[in-house]
């Protein structure tokens, strides 16, 4: 029985996250952090990190990037391994998760969809075949009309995932009305479409010479997102200190 704390946990996907691991015989959620205290759920709630005394085994962190200084801190002193899936971090934050992960297991992902992270995978092997043959790469991803950031984080992931892959180095392409120009050989193409309440969807086109290859992943539901870090979270508990990711997760 792998035992969590939820910080945010009364947030939209800390309250996904409740629901999957009532159902998951292998995991409970001893604990919540969360500051809004409208919810009334099984475990205790504590407003802030230090307050809280429950021993876990993991800590899933879906909160605000207010929040995740004091949780790293906590998350150190109490020697609890944390999946962040917080997006937004500063530079100055990002360093501080890089610290603590000197002394605990600290897993980070750009998208906890065990479906994206397996598609990263297929994409590098991919890329290594496809780009060297003379195939454009171009990403599509379509997230709803309140998503802030453009292009989505997992859109660049998956960009990276192939660049990365590949001996020449390809530059982004975000924005085509400004110039007249044909495409360049060693970019890829990415766009983004927003629009109603779309979970998230991402398309990866390979187009060559009379054949295209389509890699695509549709989110139906942020349970996707919880569930991976569920999964995450019982994978991490226990481990010793250092920086994993989702790719370990699938590995194992």
């Amino acid at each position: 029985m792998t035992k969590i704390i939820m910080c945010g946990c009364n947030g939209h996907m800390g309250q996904v996250i409740t629901g999957i691991c009532k159902a998951d015989p292998d995991t409970e959620i001893v604990a919540g952090i969360d500051v809004y205290d409208g919810i009334k759920n099984d475990y205790p709630v504590f407003a802030k990190a230090s307050d809280c005394h429950v021993d876990a085994d993991v800590i899933i962190d879906f909160s605000n990037v207010s929040v995740v200084d004091d949780l790293l801190d906590f998350s150190v002193e109490r020697q609890i391994p944390v999946v962040l899936c917080t997006t937004g971090l500063s530079e100055e934050q990002l360093a501080h998760v890089k610290t603590a992960s000197e002394k605990i297991a600290v897993l980070k992902s750009a998208n906890m969809s065990l479906g994206i992270n397996t598609l990263l995978k297929l994409l590098a092997e991919a890329a290594k075949v496809l780009a060297p043959a003379g195939f454009d790469m171009e990403i599509v991803e379509k997230h709803h009309n309140q998503k802030l950031d453009a292009p989505s984080g997992t859109a660049l992931a998956l960009a990276d995932s192939m660049n990365e892959a590949l001996e020449e180095d390809y530059n982004y392409k975000y924005d085509r009305s400004q110039e007249r120009k044909k495409r360049e050989k060693y970019e890829i193409g990415i766009q983004a479409v927003r629009g109603g309440n779309i979970v998230g969807e991402h398309e990866v086109i390979f187009a060559g010479t009379d054949e295209v290859i389509t890699f695509k992943h549709t989110a139906t539901s942020k349970a996707v997102f919880g569930k991976g870090a569920v999964e995450a979270a019982k994978y991490l508990a226990g481990k010793p200190a250092g920086m994993y990711d989702m790719s370990n997760v699938i590995e194992a």
